[in-house]
């Protein structure tokens, strides 16, 4: 009989900074060669899961442990962190926690070096391994100077090239775009078939993980394990949704067509799953695509210029046209220029030639605070906008810097905690939030100031489907209430299909279209132009043999 790799029974756990436990009575077995989704809503449990696995509790996070916890066959607790490195592999969500070294080439070499191994064979591996992953004309750089996706992929080169027995990974596709993220998890695939690895994956983006040939889906709970089944009876189950998960794309259509998804074999696999009965079903909820309706023109790019360091331009003449109170998504694959550009219009960074304009006037002698006022940025990563140690404080910090009387400052700042679910830790530090709770703050820090324009960098990334739910309502009242400008930088599909208005793709620094998300999710050479992947609602109707799938794409916005 095959023993378990991983063995909890009976765990519970509190953090010594909290006055509950975090889990509660965890039992599971995860066996050689098995490839396990963990899921849950933010601050269900996952990452402590993670943290017991990898040794950081005890040794980074005290707190008191109960039940047993084994990693082949031994005793977690009794285990140092290098003896537990040397079984398991970690790749974080956050990767500047992650790196280091000083160059990617570094920072990937550094586990070889620790195993002393021989000069070539560190440099064929190195070499082997980041451009597996689309790094290699990289290796010189600084990884603090990598765009999020780039970051991400040099985490995950980093564990790869040690080729342990145990890979956990920290929502992996966070920071990647579709097409970089579907690459991942194919490399994560073809390695756990060659190697025979454990394999276990904490991720929101559950449909992409799924297309990894997942054996189990464990969905966590308020620090509890509710289901530990196969993908298909997770999925028929309909336990995703009830608990602040998005369903696969096509599985929602399926539901809004009526088709009987509870008993449907295969239906967490869109290439096996038979929907041919309910076709007709699924045509008669197509919808026409809406086109763009466009008010007054609010700010303008013209013929915008700009490189880094005298290098070879990575805009040259770009222009586009942002409207007044419309929701724009940006779009493109990682190193596009997308965060590039929203640097441009916030100040950051300072074009070479050309203009930006807003309402008529030149921005280009507007300092970055003045720029503020009217330009709300929310940066991708919210360690980078942090400057405060207690989250009321993070908030108010903005406000108070513009001389706002503190009865009206405690009242917008408790009204946009509530909205962004965090009123509750108003008087924690911020070290103790998650990363996914960091974005929500920093979010809430940028909308307290109410600007006429917000620019958010993957504001989803890192959220559950509640907290990324809830986070759009608000964005589409203030889009109605205030009319304020939306612009969106992601590579979140679900965000693209069901709220964005219009899409712009930036490729290699020039807009190669714009157009609505739907028409766009349903062109196979944008999508593959920028990084994207038609979705999984696209591939079920060709399967289907439905014409016009962008229909169906703008279906799933009802």
């Amino acid at each position: 009989m095959v023993e378990p790799f991983i063995d909890f029974q009976h765990v519970t756990f509190k953090y010594n900074a909290q006055s509950e436990p975090t889990l509660h009575d965890v039992s599971f077995q995860i066996y050689p060669g098995e490839k396990v989704l963990i899921a849950g809503a933010s601050g269900s449990g996952k990452t402590t899961l993670l943290r017991l696995l990898n040794g950081l509790i005890p040794q980074a996070y005290q707190g008191d442990v109960e039940g047993e916890l084994k990693i082949n066959g031994k005793n977690i607790l009794n285990q140092s962190l290098f003896d537990l490195s040397l079984q398991a592999g970690t790749v974080l969500q956050d990767s500047d926690a992650q790196f280091v070294g000083m160059t990617v080439a570094e920072d990937i070499a550094f586990a070889l070096e620790n195993d002393n191994q021989p000069i070539k064979a560190i440099k064929e591996k190195v070499v082997k391994w980041a451009t597996r992953f689309g790094l290699k004309t990289r290796l010189n750089l600084a990884p603090q100077s990598l765009s999020g996706g780039q970051k991400q992929r040099t985490a995950m080169a980093g564990v790869l090239v040690d080729e342990g027995k145990l890979l956990l990974f920290d929502e992996p596709l966070a920071s990647l775009d579709p097409a970089a993220g579907a690459d991942a998890m194919s490399v994560i695939d073809e390695l756990q078939q060659e190697r025979n690895m454990t394999v276990i994956v904490i991720e929101h983006r559950i449909e992409e993980v799924l297309r990894a040939n997942v054996d189990r889906v464990i969905v966590v709970a308020n620090g509890k394990i509710i289901a530990n089944d196969n993908p298909t009876a997770i999925i028929q189950a309909g336990i995703l949704s009830e608990n602040g998960l998005d369903e696969p794309l096509y599985v929602q259509l399926l539901r809004r067509a009526g088709a009987p998804v509870d008993t449907l074999p295969n239906v967490a696999n869109i290439e096996q799953v038979d929907a041919s009965a309910y076709k007709q079903q699924i045509q008669a909820i197509a919808e026409p695509v809406q086109s763009l309706v466009r008010n007054g023109k609010q700010l303008i790019v013209n013929n915008l210029t700009f490189s880094y360091d005298h290098q070879e331009p990575l805009f040259k003449d770009l222009s586009t046209t942002i409207h007044e109170g419309e929701i724009l998504g940006i779009v493109g694959k990682n190193g596009s220029g997308k965060t590039t550009l929203s640097h441009l219009l916030t100040g950051f960074l300072k074009p070479s030639s050309g203009d930006i304009q807003l309402n008529g006037r030149s921005l280009l002698g507007n300092s970055i605070k003045e720029r503020a006022d009217h330009i709300g940025y929310v940066l991708q990563n919210p360690n980078h906008m942090i400057t405060k140690s207690v989250v009321f404080d993070e908030v108010a910090s903005g406000l108070r810097l513009r001389k706002i009387d503190e009865e009206e400052v405690n009242e917008r700042v408790r009204k946009i905690l509530q909205l962004v679910d965090l009123d509750g830790m108003r008087n924690w530090p911020i070290s103790a939030l998650s990363f996914g709770q960091k974005k929500r703050l920093t979010i809430a820090a940028v909308l307290v100031l109410k600007p006429e324009i917000l620019i958010l960098d993957e504001p989803t990334a890192g959220q559950d489907a509640t907290h990324t739910s809830q986070l759009l309502s608000f964005l589409k009242n203030i889009n109605a209430s205030n009319h304020t400008t939306i612009i969106i930088i992601t590579h979140d599909m679900h965000l693209l299909a069901n709220f964005v208005q219009r899409a712009v793709v930036i490729v290699d620094g020039q807009i190669l279209a714009d157009t609505t998300p739907a028409e766009l999710l349903a062109n196979e050479k944008l999508v593959e132009a920028a990084s994207l992947r038609t979705t999984s609602i696209y591939r079920l109707a060709q399967r289907l043999d439905i014409a016009h799938p962008e229909e169906l794409n703008a279906a799933i916005r009802k």
